[in-house]
Parts: C-alpha cells; sequence; structure tokens
C-alpha cells in the first residue's frame, strides 16, 4: 500500500503565491508519473499539471506560465508553485501518482483547499 499526503493549501488573496507539497510513503519500487488535479465546486475535476520520471512536464493552458511543477526522487516528493493566483483558481488541489508497487497502480490524495480571495 501507498499513502500520499498533501499540504500546503490555504487563504491567499489574488495575486498571491502557494507551494502544494504531496508526499508519498509504503510500498515504492518507483513512480512513474505525478499529477495535480483540481475541482472546483460545481465543476468536474480537472488536471492542471503532470510530471514524468524523465522530468518532462505538462500544464494546462489555465496555469502555464503561472504554476511550476517539480518533483524530488529522493523523497517521493512531488510540489506544486503557483504564483499570480487567481479567484478561478480556487478549489480542491488532489495529487495523484502512477506507482509502481511493484505492480503500477494510481494513488491519490486527500485533497488540500486551495482558496483565492480578497
Amino acid at each position: 500500500q501507498v499513502q500520499l499526503v498533501e499540504s500546503g493549501g490555504g487563504l491567499v488573496q489574488p495575486g498571491g503565491s502557494l507551494r502544494l507539497s504531496c508526499a508519498a510513503s509504503g510500498s515504492i519500487y518507483s513512480i512513474y508519473l505525478m499529477s495535480w488535479y483540481r475541482q472546483a465546486p460545481g465543476k468536474e475535476r480537472e488536471l492542471v499539471s503532470g510530471i514524468l520520471s524523465t522530468g518532462s512536464t505538462n500544464y494546462a493552458d489555465s496555469v502555464k506560465d503561472r504554476f511550476t511543477i517539480s518533483r524530488d526522487n529522493a523523497k517521493n516528493t512531488m510540489y506544486l508553485q503557483m504564483n499570480s493566483l487567481k479567484p478561478e483558481d480556487t478549489a480542491v488541489y488532489y495529487c495523484k501518482m502512477r506507482v509502481a508497487d511493484p505492480v503500477l497502480r494510481d494513488y491519490w490524495g486527500q485533497g488540500t483547499q486551495v482558496t483565492v480571495s480578497s
């Protein structure tokens, strides 16, 4: 079993910054893909950003040039640096990891609330 623990959410004013973290623990052979999703009230969960074990990244158009995803393989941890936050970024943010334990499976974090408001 693998557990994902998220941290770093909170309330921030428009234009501010937050840094989310997601740490994996348990029976981990390797982590192939790490991703951040978000779900706003009344909306479907959407992909925000992903990063492969190679370091290759992708971003939703709505967050390009504002958010930066990174990973520390030694710590099995992923980060999302969020700058120039907007009210429309308000959502619950979830991390997901595709982990070989040794079977390849997807695991989700519990979610962390990000609220952008003045």
